[in-house]
């Protein structure tokens, strides 16, 4: 995989440098509530307009149904990239089209573009390797040069992420050699003890990882919903609390294979539970109470990991070496169900472990409950991505940057 200094050292003044960035940012409304994506993306904009290339940038945003949404512009993520570099960023309003064209023909040396959503055109994500390739032929017609950075994409078979590699000469910028470079600390070089601690809503999301990590793993911490089919599959009454039975006989069975394999599969001991899910919009005071987790009322769910379970993952993690982390382990967006998340968060930073959180709602939940980002070994920008790599699967994206 050639690296984007090798790219430099050819030579990139006047070239028009394709990136495919991940600009996949939050937003309510035309506001950005979370710029981590934009900001891990601009050393690698930055180095190539430094560098004298035409940097023409593109990227997803949401799932649009292949034509264009407004509620899916990045626009708001172009101008935000604008005020990260410090200078004026062109915004294309279509992908491949005369305002494409006519703004990559505009470009200096140096300056930088960004087309708008990919997904706006169905080539992008088409089943079909006759249609993704011809957007990608499309794309490929505004570039000389393409450089691979949207490392939150890079496990999707889209035309801008696999068809157009194979069409440019191609490099890995900064923020997927840094992001692969983790990975690996995660796989191939793991320094021991190895605690995975994984939450987020379905377990049905997180089987394939378990599996690979039975193997892997010296501990694995379970929160969020995904945690009450696992107590389910232990005979605890979970009430009303999310719930994925048919899984029931396959979280049974990881169950008993850790117990086998030496894995400490660490369940919480005690939840917060509430009769009704909380207003997220309003963030009212919820009505909730704190029960052990196999006295959960048959009329309550479980919506965070209660103080006995915080304390209990605190130490499980407090003599690691490596730790990774994806998935919030409570509705960490209402303020009365942060804690459990704050906790994890915090039991991380306290840790002299090299510590991942691997993306998604878990990067989000560490920025929105104010923690300094470099208290972290890393952050990742793509929690689907890291969940794949992990579970040992081949990436599209990363697959087409090899040579």
């Amino acid at each position: 995989m050639k690296t984007i200094d090798q790219l430099l050292a050819e030579g990139v003044t006047g070239k028009r440098v394709f990136v495919r960035a991940d600009l996949n940012v939050p937003l309510d409304g035309t506001t950005i509530t979370d710029d981590g994506r934009i900001r891990a993306v601009q050393p690698t904009i930055a180095k190539l307009a430094e560098a004298g290339a035409r940097v023409v940038v593109a990227s997803h945003l949401g799932r649009p149904k292949g034509a264009p949404d407004p509620a899916f512009s990045l626009a708001p993520a172009a101008a935000r990239l604008g005020e990260l570099l410090g200078t004026d960023v062109a915004f294309a309003t279509d992908t491949v089209g005369e305002s494409a064209q006519a703004v990559v023909a505009g470009l200096a040396d140096g300056q930088v573009a960004v087309l708008e959503n990919l997904r706006f055109n169905a080539g992008e994500t088409a089943k079909d390797d006759a249609e993704r390739g011809a957007f990608a032929d499309r794309l490929a017609a505004l570039a000389d040069v393409y450089v691979g950075d949207g490392f939150g994409a890079v496990h999707r078979k889209h035309a801008s992420v696999y068809d157009l590699p194979a069409r440019l000469p191609h490099a890995a910028g900064y923020l997927i050699a840094t992001e692969v470079g983790v990975l690996k600390k995660l796989t191939d070089e793991v320094k021991r003890p190895y605690v995975v601690v994984l939450g987020g809503a379905k377990v049905s999301d997180k089987l394939a990882v378990i599996d690979e990590l039975l193997g892997k793993a010296d501990r694995l911490l379970i929160g969020g919903g995904m945690a009450y089919t696992f107590l389910k599959a232990k005979g605890y009454e979970v009430g009303i609390s999310l719930l994925q039975e048919d899984q029931i006989p396959t979280v049974t069975e990881y169950m008993e294979r850790a117990e086998k394999n030496g894995v400490e599969l660490v369940l919480p001991v005690d939840v917060l539970a509430a009769s009704e899910f909380p207003d997220l919009k309003t963030k009212a005071p919820a009505d909730f109470t704190t029960v052990d987790a196999d006295k959960i009322p048959s009329d309550q769910e479980g919506l965070d990991i209660g103080p006995k379970t915080r304390e209990l993952y605190a130490a499980k993690i407090a003599d690691a070496e490596t730790v990774f982390w994806n998935g919030p382990v409570g509705v960490f967006e209402h303020p009365d169900y942060a804690g459990g998340t704050r906790a994890v968060a915090q039991a991380l930073v306290d840790s002299s472990a090299f510590t991942v959180v691997g993306g998604g709602d878990s990067a989000a939940a560490v920025r929105t409950l104010g923690f300094d980002e470099n208290a972290f070994g890393h952050i990742s920008t793509g929690g689907g991505a890291s969940l794949e790599y992990l579970e040992g699967k081949t990436l599209p994206g990363l697959a087409a940057l090899e040579d």
